[in-house]
């Protein structure tokens, strides 16, 4: 795809963001995900500007999380789920790979907020988020499925 402006850059940059970190290239994760989370600024009224906040912020937490700063990583996970949303996040859900990361860290009660936030917008989670907090309660990690991937 060749990128001829900054809203094609715009779609593009959220899954660069979360490939550049799954393949360990750690500096373009970060490079792309703060591009990503300042660019949302322009595009407030556009139907990604939802998935550009929460992909932004989830992988800026999961490149914190790395480098063993755990409470930005939370704020970060935090602030991925002030998204208002869009049409793949109210309906597929959002990624919740920062959020599996500070649970084995021992950061349940983050998460719950988190899925607070979530419940504002994912419309169609068919009880997931209940679920999940009922295991994490129980002292499961839920697997998430197809969650760690979106």
């Amino acid at each position: 795809m060749e990128v001829k402006s900054s809203e094609d850059r715009f779609y593009i940059l959220s899954k660069g963001a979360k490939l550049a970190f799954e393949t360990g290239e750690y500096n373009k994760a970060r490079l792309y995900a703060l591009e990503l989370v300042d660019l949302s600024d322009e595009y407030k009224g556009n139907w990604n500007y939802g998935n550009a906040i929460h992909d932004g912020y989830m992988v800026l937490g999961r490149l914190e999380l790395l480098d063993g700063n755990l409470e930005k990583a939370k704020d970060y996970l935090i602030e991925s789920g002030k998204t208002p949303g869009s049409p793949q996040l109210n309906s597929f859900g959002p990624n919740m790979s920062l959020a599996r990361d500070l649970i084995k860290k021992g950061e349940e009660q983050v998460v719950f907020e988190y899925f607070n936030l979530c419940r504002q917008f994912w419309e169609l989670d068919f009880g997931k988020l209940s679920r999940w907090t009922f295991y994490i309660k129980l002292g499961i990690t839920p697997g998430f499925g197809a969650n760690l991937v979106y």
